[in-house]
């Protein structure tokens, strides 16, 4: 991890995500700390994460997203060489879904 975002206010910040108890709240927290620019923009990155992971293209993924390369290749290069951070989503979004099926 990088130590420059272990700040007490970064892990109060986390603290607060983690006490959201379902999406609502967390739709709520949300619109209320990010712009709504921001908060598309980290969902962008999260589906540029998912399509990397499923060998798209960076045309088929800047067609289907409307990231840019710039932003695709920064995502490619978390998913290779960042905290697994993605991955860990990843895994746990599938068990849920898999759980709900």
């Amino acid at each position: 991890m990088n130590n420059k975002l272990k700040t007490p206010e970064v892990e109060q910040l986390f603290d607060a995500i983690l006490s959201l108890e379902n999406k609502e709240e967390c739709f709520a927290f949300f619109e209320d700390i990010c712009t709504i620019n921001e908060l598309l923009s980290l969902s962008q990155r999260f589906e540029v994460a998912k399509m990397l992971r499923e060998h798209r293209t960076y045309l088929d993924i800047a067609n289907k997203t409307g990231a840019s390369t710039a932003t695709i290749s920064r995502v490619n290069r978390s998913l290779n060489y960042g905290n697994d951070g993605y991955d860990k989503a990843f895994e746990r979004l599938n068990l849920l879904n898999e759980k709900n099926e």
